[in-house]
Order: C-alpha cells, then structure tokens, then sequence
C-alpha cells in the first residue's frame, strides 16, 4: 500500500483484548465490575481526603492525588475498552486515538512521580517525626504535585506530537487494545529513530530518578527501624509505610515485567495480559491496599 500521513486516515483498528467471540462476554462482565470497583473506591478516596478533617495530611494529600492518577488512567482506557468488548467494534477515531495516548502517556507519568515523592513523605515521617509537619509544609506538598504533573504534561504532548505529525504506512491496525506508544511506532513509515530516543531517554530518566527516590528513601527507613529499640516502635513504623510499599511492588514489578524483559521474551498476548493488570487491576487495587488496614 502507498504511504500517505495520518491526517488521511479518518479511525484505527484496535485488535483488542481477544478475538475470540465466546470470550467477550465473559471479559466484558468481568472488567465492568473491575472498572467500576476501582472507580467507586478512588472517587471514595477522593472525597474522604477531602472533606474529612481528620484526613488533612501529607500523606493522605498525596494519596488523593494518586487516587485521581488511578482514576484518569484507567478511564482513559477501560470505558472504550469495554464498549468494543460489548459492541465487537474495534475502531477508534483518529482523534480520540490521540486523546487516548496523551492522557495516557500524561497519567501513568505521573503515577511513577507521585509515588516517589510519596515515598520521600514515609522517610520524613518516619525518619524525622518531629520536624515532619515543618519539613513537609503546605508549599513542598503541592510543589511535589505540581512538578510531576507540569514534567507529564510536557512530555505526553511532546510524544503524541512527534506521533501524529509522522507519516504512517497504510496499515491502520492497531496490535492492542488501546493506543500506546509501542504498537503506534510499528506503524510509522517514516524514520522512527528520533521518536523511539525521545521516548527512551525520557522514560529512563524519569523512571530511573522515580525509583532511585524510593530505593534510597526506603533503606533509610530501614536503617532507621532497624535503630529502634522498641520493638511496638518498629512495628508502627513499618506499619506507616506498609501499604506505599506493596504499591510500589506491584506497580513497578508490572513495569519492569512490561518493558525490561528481554524483547525475544515478548509476546503480544503476555503484554495485553501486564497492559490489563497496570491499567485496569491496580487502580483497583490501590484504594484496597490503602483502605483495609487503615483505622482512620
């Protein structure tokens, strides 16, 4: 077919979760009722953080704002997902394929941000008690919310920009179930080497930097407990960080399992399957994690 540019095509064709008819169904049900737990316990999260005064701490101020992270990324991909699994219409429009990418790209961003600076809220916690309420003022809380969000709106245009101002091959099938930058780059015909390093330095750099703030920020935590004397004081502390800490387990496991495992190790439906758990299981999750063993 002739190469012609993206602004020709009018919809993509997504190959979707399954292409086996039986199957829809039964999927279709099961990641509605995923979807709306997940959506039901972020917006929980939300609201509670808000408005409860006990609730008016740093840690649960980040909290709501990884509920809202949860929550824009997994409707960025779960209520289109579904409607193709219900209606077995795999399109999606040129626009909302672009939509799709740069909320995408712009919220899972931010999950990777606002979990470190989580983590660096459990070492002063935990690590400098006293001086917690000073060190982690008002004005350090919204600025380690704003940067991270500021950093993944930049980079999400940044990417979709190169993307759709690229010229595309004739084929318009999508080898997933919404529009990521992955599948996207097997489409272009034009040189990808510039789009494939902006993605890769960019990537690197700010997962690298995410996990090296947690890394760091836990083994003073450690360091800390291990120091304490009272074995209740330990506990608590480890109970303070308990929750953040299997987040973050899950979360960059799935990563890692997603995008470091060797590129001859890769299967498309291995990756539709880690695709599924980071977009859809662990936003709902998350609210799970933190809700069941909280008192407050």
């Amino acid at each position: 077919m002739d190469n012609h540019n993206l602004t020709m095509l009018n919809e993509f064709i997504l190959m979707g979760i399954t292409d086996l008819p039986e199957l829809q169904a039964p999927l279709f049900g099961l990641f509605l009722i995923v979807y709306l737990v997940s959506l039901l316990g972020n917006l929980d999260l939300i609201i509670l953080t808000k408005t409860d005064s006990r609730l008016q701490t740093p840690m649960y101020f980040f909290l709501r704002y990884l509920a809202f992270t949860d929550l824009g990324y997994s409707t960025t991909v779960g209520p289109k997902m579904l409607v193709n699994l219900a209606v077995n219409q795999h399109t999606i429009s040129y626009n909302w394929c672009a939509t799709q990418l740069t909320f995408f790209s712009m919220f899972i961003t931010s999950e990777i941000c606002i979990l470190s600076a989580m983590a660096y809220d459990r070492y002063v916690a935990i690590c400098n008690p006293l001086l917690y309420t000073v060190i982690m003022s008002q004005r350090l809380c919204h600025l380690l919310v704003a940067i991270p969000y500021l950093h993944s709106v930049f980079l999400s245009l940044l990417i979709t920009t190169k993307f759709f101002t690229s010229s595309f091959c004739g084929c318009n099938v999508i080898r997933h179930f919404y529009c990521d930058s992955l599948p996207l780059i097997s489409l272009l015909s034009s040189d990808t080497h510039e789009i494939k390093l902006i993605i890769l330095i960019f990537s690197a750099l700010t997962l690298v930097s995410s996990l090296l703030i947690v890394l760091v920020s836990y083994i003073l935590i450690l360091v800390a407990i291990l120091r304490m004397n009272s074995a209740e004081g330990r506990h608590k502390a480890f109970s303070t960080c308990g929750s953040h800490l299997k987040v973050i387990v899950i979360f960059y496991g799935t990563l890692f399992f997603m995008y470091v495992q060797p590129k001859s190790s890769h299967s498309l439906d291995t990756d539709k399957m880690a695709s599924l758990f980071y977009t859809l299981v662990i936003p709902m999750l998350n609210p799970l994690i933190y809700s069941l063993r909280n008192k407050e």
